[in-house]
């Protein structure tokens, strides 16, 4: 089994590192499924909105709700999610040569959300990296059993961690570890 995970320390990096990738793999040829994050600002400076970009091709799903700019609840829209989860299931059924998601958040470590595509994922023989933070870090290595490896948050680590598990020994352009990645385009909703 291939399992991976990143946790990149900044709010919001773990997201730009997983785009950017998503990106270059498949500008490589590379079939790619699963879920990559965009935030976007609001204007009236509440919590960003969340949206996911479901690889490789779309759509994209808004999955927070606006709770009030002073809300401090969780804004994840369970049915988004769980929209997000469907199309992803479906472009199992092709052929696909890596699953990368998001984030193993707090529904995959109850688990939902996610979880069960990365088992079906990790049976087909297909490699999975997700993005992960401290808060669900105990629940993913229980469910990863001891074999999942951390991949340090760095463009770099984490293309040679995909090129490694896919059997791919030719070298990638090298990058200053920032992943030419820039802010992403703003995504309707």
């Amino acid at each position: 089994m291939q399992l991976a995970y990143t946790l990149a320390a900044g709010r919001g990096d773990t997201n730009l590192l997983l785009l950017g990738l998503a990106r270059r793999l498949m500008a490589r040829g590379l079939r790619l499924a699963g879920t990559v994050q965009i935030n976007t600002d609001r204007a009236d400076g509440g919590p960003c909105d969340m949206d996911v970009l479901v690889l490789p091709n779309g759509p994209v799903l808004r999955i927070s709700q606006s709770l009030g700019r002073d809300s401090r609840g969780c804004r994840l829209d369970p049915s988004a999610l769980e929209a997000a989860v469907g199309h992803v299931a479906a472009s199992l059924d092709g052929a696909v040569d890596l699953l990368i998601l998001n984030k193993f958040g707090k529904h995959e470590a109850e688990g939902r959300g996610f979880r069960p595509l990365i088992a079906e994922a990790a049976l087909r023989g297909i490699p999975v990296l997700t993005g992960l933070n401290g808060l669900n870090r105990d629940a993913f290595q229980e469910f990863a059993g001891g074999l999942a490896v951390e991949v340090t948050p760095r463009a770099a680590d984490l293309e040679a961690w995909c090129r490694a598990a896919l059997g791919l020994t030719a070298s990638p352009p090298q990058d200053n570890g920032a992943g030419g990645l820039g802010q992403p385009a703003p995504v309707a909703g």
